[in-house]
């Protein structure tokens, strides 16, 4: 009778976890969310664009010593933009794409329109790039690009080729591309914002005021594109893409620019991947003096944490920079939107579940989703748009749990009250959030 029971209760949990996957929403935003969580007022457009850089060193099929072959490169890019609506129009949409395990397809639901007008009446709005893991693709960090479109920002969201679930290749094309796919995007939103270019994105992006934001690898690339060149070890290592390519953008290379493009105002690495690896010194992460969030799991067992993550932000020590901390949180903590209901099942082709991918063993997807999105959106509204008054949203106690909520029977905060601004009682709890300023 006891094995029966827990059979039930087993299939119990089972079909009621699949019931809410099934909606396979990336826009949920729940009562617990903190402040800036929320959608903002604007209608989301999104459309699906593709652009080939041409003649780019293809590290797949190059051999040591032969010399390098060269190959175009086409990126398909998920752009959300400020839209405008049709009277009468609703919000929403759908995106059709794979999970984890290519053979399933996946159709997700949020709140942009395919195809929508964009709203040019807010002038140029910033550009957000979206860089996602290894594997992953563009729709892994949707929910965060949804959200911050509908605050007044244009985010393009890349697939990298070689490193997305149905075109997965060797690692090797990841260490080589990601910097470049980075600032290829950047170019060329660059280039479809100006006057003339026939771009629905023309006259509505202000690329000169752009955040990267990048996902374990994405975070790899980011890093380098803020300046931190590769150590020479790491050309050299024996998983390196052949013909030294990574020397391209070494610190030791007198033609690396060690800074950021002067387009790049701030910076979110989540879960950044490389240092135990020996991909960057002390010297290299010097380099970089880009306002950036760096974000992770204090039990990330993929980038590390104390020898990952942490060290990286005690490393950056001419940026002012801070570290949000989940504590207890995997490598997967706040990035990749909720599993969708496909990847409940076991996979016979992967050997896994690919609701793995996407989850964290301590917190819950939509929460962590959401702590990010509230934390994205003031730090890049700060550093892109000045909106300075919101800066008290990240002067807080380090520890969320060492906040005290004191208020009166009307809600109105106390003398004592140190909470963390924007959260609700009880839900900073788990968190930390550390500050230290150019020289520390």
């Amino acid at each position: 009778m006891a094995r029966r029971v827990w059979i039930v209760f087993v299939v119990f949990v089972a079909v009621v976890g699949q019931a809410f996957a099934q909606q396979n929403r990336i826009d949920v935003v729940t009562p617990m969310a903190p402040q800036c969580a929320a959608y903002g007022t604007m209608p989301i457009g999104v459309r699906t664009i593709t652009a080939t850089d041409r003649d780019r060193p293809d590290v797949l099929t190059t051999k040591a010593g032969a010399g390098v072959l060269r190959h175009d490169r086409t990126l398909t890019i998920e752009v959300w933009y400020p839209a405008v609506l049709a009277a009468g129009q609703p919000s929403g949409g759908e995106y059709h794409t794979i999970s984890r395990d290519p053979s399933r397809a996946v159709t997700l639901h949020g709140k942009a329109v395919r195809d929508a007008a964009p709203d040019a009446a807010g002038g140029r709005y910033p550009l957000v790039i979206l860089s996602h893991g290894y594997p992953g693709n563009r729709y892994l960090l949707s929910h965060l690009g949804e959200n911050l479109a509908s605050k007044g920002f244009v985010v393009a969201s890349i697939d990298h080729p070689g490193s997305t679930y149905d075109d997965q290749k060797g690692f090797v094309s990841s260490l080589y591309h990601r910097p470049y796919d980075q600032l290829f995007v950047l170019n060329e939103l660059d280039r479809l914002s100006r006057s003339g270019s026939g771009s629905f994105l023309a006259g509505i992006v202000d690329a000169s005021r752009t955040a990267v934001i990048g996902y374990s690898m994405g975070g790899y690339g980011l890093l380098n594109v803020l300046g931190a060149g590769f150590t020479d070890a790491s050309v050299t290592s024996a998983g390196a893409p052949p013909e030294r390519l990574l020397f391209e953008r070494a610190a030791s290379n007198p033609a690396y620019p060690r800074r950021a493009d002067p387009r790049i105002k701030a910076a979110i690495a989540l879960a950044p991947w490389g240092l135990p690896s020996g991909t960057w010194d002390a010297d290299g992460l010097k380099a970089i003096t880009t306002p950036i969030l760096f974000v992770a799991g204090s039990a990330d067992d993929v980038s590390g944490y104390d020898k990952g993550t942490r060290a990286m932000f005690l490393g950056t020590t001419r940026a002012d920079r801070y570290l949000l901390t989940f504590l207890h949180g995997s490598h997967n903590v706040g990035a990749p939107m909720p599993a969708p209901a496909e990847a409940y099942p076991y996979s016979e082709a992967l050997k896994l579940f690919p609701f793995m991918h996407y989850a964290d063993g301590v917190w819950d997807a939509v929460r962590s989703n959401n702590i990010l999105q509230h934390f994205a959106t003031v730090f890049l509204s700060i550093h892109l748009k000045g909106e300075r008054d919101l800066q008290p949203f990240l002067d807080v106690v380090p520890r969320g749990i060492d906040g005290v909520y004191s208020v009166e029977r009307d809600g109105r905060q106390k003398p004592d009250y140190t909470y963390w601004k924007g959260f609700k009682p009880r839900t900073a709890a788990g968190l930390v959030l550390e500050r230290l300023l150019p020289g520390k």
